[in-house]
């Protein structure tokens, strides 16, 4: 039988042992240093000035005086002196100045913190992550950043997302109060997508992006190109609203054919043309003018235009071009003028369009 533990070494009661208290208490002070251990620190070289009985060290390595030799040991300063206390494989020691828990790996202290979490089924911060939702996290503000180049890194940052196939979806869905009011993404294709709902159901693409062309669209932009079906008669110095009763596309609805205008369906910055095609009566003389008016009763500033030269019959066009800050609800029409004499604008050859550029 030895004289101490296999793993503490605390020190055996002999038989027939005179003094059996000593041993008894030295057995003790092991106890009280090595039972949940917790150490002031582990960066010490040299042994404090002034220790209080009981304060415990990781000594560093390199110590010297009182300690020298003990490097990575455990030194209890008890009964007025420092008792080596060696550590054994799988000790762990709590380090009061770090705030860290650290291991013995029969090597040297390391935290218990593990360096890399591999293969993890789940994982969730602040919530409970799940087979839906295998990562799970539910925090206020969350940062990525580059790793620099002097702590080895190159000082970019790449967020990587993969889908396997095309007609698979990949992207990021945005919502309020767990109802997604916005996709951006790959959705069902390799375009890239932007798309916005009110209820979460229907969705409404804003933007979609051909990834072999580049070229951008626009499905939702409010805009139109309308055109007269019928022969617009105009008489003399008197501005009248053309009969724009026809479209060739209309997005968003927002031009108005039964009331030949345009209705703004969001505030904004619009651009807006016409074409005024001169369609004789009893005189060439007539002299034609356009331009494009605001509620009913404001011209838009830019938009009036005059032909002052020789009129030929379906053949004289006017160009009108402007844009003008819009909000919700305002009204756009185009209207035509003649003087010297009456005349009509043209059916079909008339037209007005427009659309959102801001």
């Amino acid at each position: 039988m030895s004289d101490a533990t296999t793993h503490l070494l605390l020190p055996y009661i002999l038989a027939a042992q005179a003094q059996k208290h000593v041993t008894h208490n030295e057995a003790l002070r092991l106890l009280d240093g090595l039972v949940q251990l917790s150490v002031l620190d582990r960066d010490l070289t040299t042994p404090p000035g002034s220790p209080t009985d009981g304060d415990r060290h990781i000594v560093g390595s390199g110590a010297t005086g009182d300690w020298a030799g003990w490097d990575l040991n455990v030194a209890l300063w008890t009964d007025g002196a420092w008792l080596r206390l060696p550590p054994r494989t799988g000790w762990r020691a709590w380090v009061e100045d770090e705030g860290v828990l650290l291991v013995y790996d029969g090597a040297g202290w390391v935290g218990t913190t593990p360096a890399a979490l591999q293969n993890l089924a789940f994982l969730g911060l602040g919530t409970t992550a799940d087979t839906s939702s295998p990562f799970s996290a539910k925090l206020n503000a969350a940062l990525w950043t580059a790793k620099t180049v002097a702590e080895g890194g190159t000082g970019d940052l790449f967020y990587t997302m993969n889908k396997e196939a095309a007609a698979d979806d990949l992207g990021l869905t945005l919502q309020t109060g767990f109802v997604t009011k916005a996709l951006v993404g790959l959705f069902g294709s390799d375009r890239f997508r932007l798309a916005v709902s009110a209820d979460g159901s229907t969705f409404l693409d804003g933007l979609s992006v051909d990834n072999d062309t580049g070229i951008v669209d626009q499905p939702r932009l409010p805009r139109f190109k309308g055109y007269t079906n019928y022969d617009n008669y105009v008489g003399i110095d008197t501005w009248t609203k053309i009969g724009i009763n026809n479209t060739d596309y209309n997005d968003q609805a927002a031009f108005d054919a039964a009331n030949n205008r345009f209705v703004t369906p969001v505030a904004g910055t619009y651009l807006f043309g016409a074409t005024l095609l001169y369609k004789v009566n009893a005189s060439t003389s007539a002299r034609m003018r356009g331009r494009l008016v605001l509620n009913g009763t404001t011209e838009i500033r830019g938009s009036r235009g005059e032909i002052s030269g020789a009129h030929f019959s379906e053949a004289t066009a006017l160009w009108l071009q402007t844009t003008v800050a819009l909000t919700s609800g305002d009204t756009v029409e185009l209207q035509g003028n003649f003087r010297a004499a009456d005349g009509y604008f043209t059916a079909d050859e008339t037209s007005f369009w427009g659309c959102k550029i801001g």
